[in-house]
């Protein structure tokens, strides 16, 4: 059996495939997927293969700051959202750092610009790995200046 680490209800996070680094994940048990929350999403063609493109701002304290990023779709799910709604969310794999951790987790990207945190880190990639304490946060990664 893997040993399970104590998670806050925030973590920092990299996704390198992505070339994201630094992102503040919000540790989110009521969901079962995880999701990035993106912009502009383009479907299109590589081959056979389906591939997404989107836009993402990784710095929640700079919003005019744009990456585009693009990443093969594993399917396509119908997911119940916060409020209740259900959408159809493309699904890519990417693996996720957290800490001296490496897994392969699945992705739900979505166009929700409300949202607080780029990242929720749902049940599925949390499974067997993490334990959640949710009176703290922080507790694999360190915030700097947040």
């Amino acid at each position: 059996m893997t040993e399970k680490h104590l998670v806050g209800a925030l973590e920092l996070c990299d996704l390198p495939q992505l070339k994201l680094l630094g992102l503040e994940a919000r540790v989110d048990t009521g969901a079962t997927t995880s999701s990035l929350h993106v912009d502009n999403i383009v479907k299109f063609k590589k081959g056979d293969e389906k591939w997404v493109r989107f836009d993402i701002h990784p710095d929640a304290h700079d919003v005019n700051k744009l990456m585009q990023r693009e990443a093969k779709v594993k399917s396509v799910r119908k997911v119940k959202s916060s409020n209740a709604t259900k959408q159809r969310r493309y699904v890519i794999e990417t693996d996720i750092f957290i800490a001296d951790m490496q897994w392969s987790i699945e992705l739900t990207l979505t166009d929700r610009s409300e949202m607080k945190y780029l990242m929720l880190l749902g049940r599925e990639a949390m499974s067997g790995r993490l334990i959640v304490d949710p009176e703290h946060e922080f507790l694999l990664t360190e915030a700097n200046n947040h």
